[in-house]
Parts: C-alpha cells; sequence; structure tokens
C-alpha cells in the first residue's frame, strides 16, 4: 500500500508505524479492516493526498465525505491483500462508522442511527469463514425451496430492522427495544437453521436469555463472536451477572456500542493514558 501509494500521490516520506489495537484478531469483529483503514488514512495523509483536517483548538477530527470515500477505496485494496475477495463492509464501517446497509454488493450508509448498547462476546472458538460459506451454498443447492425462503426472511428482517433505527432518533420510544430483540431471536434461529451457528453461541444465547437479554451471533458463526442488545431499561446488575456468567464460560466479553465515529484523526493529547503507555512500549 505504502508502495503503490508513494507512486500515485507522490513519494510517502520516512516514517514509524506504531500499531495499537484493542481488536482480537480472527475473531469475525474486522481488526484487518480497522488497521488497513488507518494505514490508508495515514500514508494518504503523509503524502499530501489528503488534508489534515484537525484544526486549532481541536482534539479530533474527521476528512470530507471525498477524502474518506478515497480513504476507503485504498483500505479496500489491503483487504484484498488480506483476503483475496473480501465484500467491503467492513473496511466501510471502519471509514464512515454508523450503520451500513449491505445488499448485493451495494453499500449505503445510514444517516440517521441511534447509538446502541451491546454486549460483544468472543467465545475463542476458531472458525474458518470459507468452509462456513461454502456449507451454506451447499445447502442452498441441496434444498433450495426450503432455504431460499430462509434467506428471504433474513433480508426482511434486516429491512424491518433498518426502518426501526432509523425511526428511533426522531421519534425515541420504549417499544422499539422489544422489537429489536425479537429480531435477534428470529435471525439467530435463522442462521442456526442455515448451519452457521455453534453450541458455543447456543450456550451465549442461553446465558443471556437467563438474564432478560437477547443475543446473536455476529460475523461468519461456527463460534467465533455474538452480540447482545442491551435496552436503555436494562438492569445493571442483571448486566453484570451476564458478563460474570459468559466469562464464566470461557469467554471473553465486552460492553461498547454500535454506532460510532469512523476513521478520525486525533491529537497525541486527546488519547487515554492506556493508549499513550502501549504506544510509547512500541
Amino acid at each position: 500500500m505504502c508502495l503503490a501509494i508513494s507512486a500515485k500521490y507522490g513519494d510517502v516520506p520516512s516514517v514509524d508505524i506504531l500499531v495499537w489495537s484493542e481488536l482480537p484478531t480472527g475473531a469475525g469483529l474486522g481488526s484487518s479492516a480497522a488497521y488497513a483503514v488507518c494505514l490508508a488514512a495515514a500514508l494518504l495523509m503523509a503524502c499530501g493526498a489528503i488534508s489534515c483536517p484537525l484544526r486549532d483548538g481541536e482534539s479530533t477530527a474527521r476528512w470530507t465525505e471525498e477524502e474518506l470515500t478515497l480513504i476507503n477505496s485504498w483500505a479496500f485494496q489491503g483487504e484484498r491483500v488480506i483476503h483475496g475477495n473480501p465484500s467491503g463492509v467492513d473496511n466501510a464501517v471502519g471509514t464512515w462508522g454508523g450503520a451500513l446497509r449491505y445488499q448485493a454488493g451495494k453499500i449505503t450508509p445510514l444517516k440517521r442511527v441511534p447509538t446502541l448498547r451491546i454486549l460483544l462476546t468472543n467465545t475463542k472458538v476458531p472458525r474458518s469463514t470459507k468452509v462456513l460459506v461454502a456449507g451454506v451454498k451447499e445447502k442452498i443447492l441441496k434444498f433450495p425451496a426450503i432455504m431460499n425462503p430462509v434467506l428471504d426472511s433474513i433480508d426482511a428482517i434486516s429491512q424491518e430492522c433498518q426502518s426501526v433505527l432509523e425511526a428511533m432518533p426522531a421519534n425515541p420510544s420504549p417499544e422499539h427495544y422489544p422489537v429489536l430483540e425479537e429480531f435477534f431471536d428470529i435471525n439467530q434461529h435463522h442462521l442456526n437453521v442455515l448451519g452457521v451457528g455453534h453450541p458455543s453461541l447456543d450456550r451465549l444465547c442461553q446465558v443471556t436469555a437467563s438474564h432478560g437479554l437477547h443475543s446473536k451471533l455476529t460475523g461468519a458463526g461456527g463460534g467465533g463472536c455474538g452480540v447482545t442488545l442491551l435496552p436503555p431499561d436494562a438492569s445493571p446488575p442483571a448486566v453484570e451477572a451476564a458478563k460474570r456468567d459468559l466469562c464464566a464460560c470461557g469467554f471473553d466479553c465486552w460492553e461498547t456500542q454500535i454506532g460510532a465515529p469512523g476513521v478520525t484523526l486525533h491529537r497525541c493529547s486527546s488519547l487515554s493514558a492506556p493508549v499513550l503507555r502501549a504506544l510509547a512500549q512500541s
């Protein structure tokens, strides 16, 4: 990427690149895309292909839409080096942040989406996306009359979910979260039918359900990670108990959120102490 950007936009100056991340690798969380997006943004800015968006007094800043599009295009090339034939979803999320709709190869950022609190749980069960995708394809070819309606239903869930999410900022209602929880449950059942579930993910769903929370797999399935929705009225003791029980299963669990900004330029002074320490030790 460094050589290609230098050839197109002028030499990238001699630089030292330090990388620090809390994302576990190989867990279906887009760690390679996050790396590719940050690397592309840094190299493009270093050679002047994109501007430095920080202004006096600002601790963080983001690039223009045109510059983000350029960052995303180079990050996608990085993903191609790593994965061969990626969809482009992960690098697009890393670039623009928020939520995106992906259908038939077309990626559309959703403009009005609330920030959702979630538990993100890594079952630590390794899986092969290639093998899982091949298994789904085999099932569809073997039982098209059965499997195609399942895929149609998953598509309908996605569309209904998009409608709910886009309605929430303008008209927040406690009724939205139970609907999203039902979508989680139905989608998880469909994914099991497709053959991308795993006993570890079933266990994750059972543990969180025992605390009144709803979960589904995320990523390729077959192990990897699951996501648990935390509605605003979720009891803090119940959430903490769920986290303890998930960790007792041997899983890693983090409380985080969906809908955060994408790639951002930070002043060093704005970085948290743990990040600064990690970078200083590199």
